[in-house]
């Protein structure tokens, strides 16, 4: 049996497949689950990793082992999940998938009913812990648990429908990046309901990922969908991750929408249905945000990154939305989870109704300039925030903790904050043009490579 520890995170579970997690050990896992949650039912569903299929079964048998009963769904793409378990009345859901990772990884993503996260405050690290136990479970049951199936695909589609007017959705020339992984198992099925021509990229599910690497956050994956929408025409297009709850947008001149820009768009949007509404955005979200919801009437506040701290912020604020620089988007029409495809359609209906193309908008929501986010190794993450605190409190005009440490200033601000898993400091700087942008990187990575950091390249 081969489970490595360090493969629990804060938000799932990620292995390289058969060096740190075996066969052996998803059926070990399945039990400690078993005996920490204490299940009566669960769905599971799987992605189309190679490994998936066997890990899936290994997994679903356990269960039933356990006299847990089981839903298979089959193939699902991670946002699919979130709807299954927000929908359908079984104790927890889970997902065999390794999200964007490259394709010797597999994983698992797992929640409870109604598409409550399950972090490592509320139940991940103790499923560790459990797993790498000598003790035994005693987890066996005497009468084995049912299995039946479930094919979720219909009524997905119409739950995505729910969220725009497809009467005033224009016939958009798209071009769609699934790149091998999840999205390209529903596109389809969605695209036969709406008045969009759409050129399909690496629709095939196909877990070595021939073409790229399904994490388009790296702009060399984005390139495929970019060159093809300009070499067609085409109003934009959209690069899923492998596990299909992550999109990132393309102007029809090219350009990529970064969180921050695609998070005003869709807040526009909703509030427009919504008025009166909070809109909620996580702490590396640039300025552009705010303004916006101030300026269509809604109320924002700022929270903290991660899934679980933002989902329990909004159910604690009762907000309509929430997206994060990261290119996640979370809706309460959704179970408060989030989802690639409803954040495109979103988007999509916006430029429908203001008769402007993405690159206009873009241009219009483009007021402040932010860097990429920056990763220094170090070895004293506290020590470093209260240096910096301590350099600029004399000049900032406002320093909050509310996630590592962000300092404001008149025409510039900036976030550091610790990774919950590595060694690790990230910068985010946001200023009121690209000169200063750049100036105040340069600046910045030098006074923290002067207290002990090391730019990770």
């Amino acid at each position: 049996m081969v489970i490595d520890p360090t493969i629990f995170r804060d938000y799932d579970i990620r292995a390289v497949a058969n060096e740190q997690l075996d066969v052996e050990g998803v059926k070990r896992i399945a039990e400690a689950i078993v005996k920490f949650f204490k299940p009566k039912s669960i769905q599971v569903g799987r992605d189309m990793r190679i490994t998936s299929p066997v890990f899936q079964k290994a997994f679903i048998d356990t269960m039933l082992d356990c006299g847990v009963n089981v839903t298979d769904l089959g193939l699902v793409s991670t946002d699919m999940l979130y709807f299954a378990s927000g929908t359908y009345p079984e104790d927890m859901a889970l997902t065999l998938s390794a999200s964007h990772n490259p394709p010797e990884y597999n994983g698992m993503k797992m929640v409870k009913k109604g598409a409550i996260a399950i972090s490592g405050d509320s139940g991940i690290y103790d499923i560790r812990d459990l797993a790498i136990s000598n003790e035994d479970l005693d987890v066996k049951s005497e009468t084995k648990g049912v299995l039946t199936s479930r094919n979720i695909m219909n009524e997905w589609i119409t739950h995505l429908l729910t969220f725009v007017d497809l009467n005033k959705m224009k016939g958009f020339n798209v071009v769609s990046d699934t790149g091998n992984g999840m999205a390209g198992h529903f596109m389809p099925s969605l695209e036969e309901k709406l008045p969009w021509k759409v050129t399909r990229l690496f629709y095939e599910l196909d877990g070595t990922f021939p073409n790229h690497v399904p994490s388009p956050i790296e702009e060399k994956n984005r390139l495929d969908c970019i060159n093809k929408v300009k070499e067609t025409g085409a109003d934009f297009g959209m690069v899923f991750d492998g596990d299909g709850d992550r999109v990132f947008m393309i102007d029809e001149k090219g350009r990529t929408l970064a969180g921050t820009i695609t998070t005003a768009m869709i807040a526009e949007n909703l509030l427009q249905k919504n008025p009166g509404a909070t809109i909620l955005y996580n702490a590396i979200v640039g300025r552009i945000v705010p303004e916006i919801v101030e300026k269509n009437g809604g109320k924002s506040e700022r929270v903290r990154v991660g899934h679980t701290l933002i989902k329990e912020a909004m159910r604690r604020t009762d907000a309509v939305f929430c997206g994060e620089h990261s290119g996640h988007y979370y809706f309460k029409q959704n179970f408060y989870a989030d989802s690639a495809i409803i954040a495109a359609l979103l988007v999509s209906e916006l430029m429908s109704v203001t008769n402007k193309k993405l690159s206009e908008l873009y241009d219009e929501y483009d007021k402040y300039k932010a860097s990429n986010e920056i990763n220094f190794e170090v070895t004293d993450k506290d020590g470093i925030m209260n240096e910096l605190e301590e350099e600029y409190k004399a000049t900032a005009k406002s320093i909050d903790r509310l996630d590592g440490i962000s300092i404001w200033f008149d025409d510039w601000w900036f976030n550091v904050r610790p990774s919950n898993t590595e060694p690790l400091l990230r910068l985010n700087i946001e200023a009121n043009s690209t000169r200063e942008v750049e100036f105040k990187i340069k600046d910045l990575v030098d006074r923290i490579e002067a207290m002990g950091g090391k730019e990770k390249v």
